[in-house]
């Protein structure tokens, strides 16, 4: 049986996960990194991605987070992320409407549209979805 790490992961309106974990998988802005219990202590940012985890039973969690921070300690990993949502609570009807109207504003191209926006929202949307199983 592996050794367990406690994994916290907390947006600014609510705490999403305070658990007991096997292995923590996340989206750094450096690249996707994994923590173990005994990892060496490190803090990173995050980008909008999947962050995925075994839970105390075993048992694969996947949610998406929408950037933030990590910190990685030997026995601790602490997420404050933008917002995160599990999997099972993405709305697949909302993200879509969101990924579509971040492609017309891409596409129109109006000077009034902030372009860098609609992009991370367009990526928002697209992870949501990927998350889902849906594209």
């Amino acid at each position: 049986m592996a050794e367990k790490l406690f994994l916290e992961i907390v947006t600014p309106q609510k705490a999403i996960v305070s658990e007991e974990v096997e292995i923590v998988v996340a989206p750094g802005s450096e690249g996707e990194f994994g923590a173990l219990k005994g990892h060496t202590t490190f803090l990173t940012s995050l980008k909008i991605g999947t962050l995925r985890y075994r839970d105390a039973s075993g048992k694969e969690r996947y949610l998406f987070v929408n950037g933030g921070f990590a910190e990685v300690l030997p026995d601790k990993v602490t997420i404050l992320a933008e917002s995160a949502e599990y999997r099972q609570d993405i709305d697949v009807e909302r993200a879509t409407k969101a990924k579509e109207r971040a492609q017309k504003r891409l596409a129109a191209k109006a000077a009034d549209t902030d372009l860098v926006r609609a992009e991370v929202a367009l990526k928002r949307a697209l992870h949501r979805l990927r998350i889902k199983g849906t594209k």
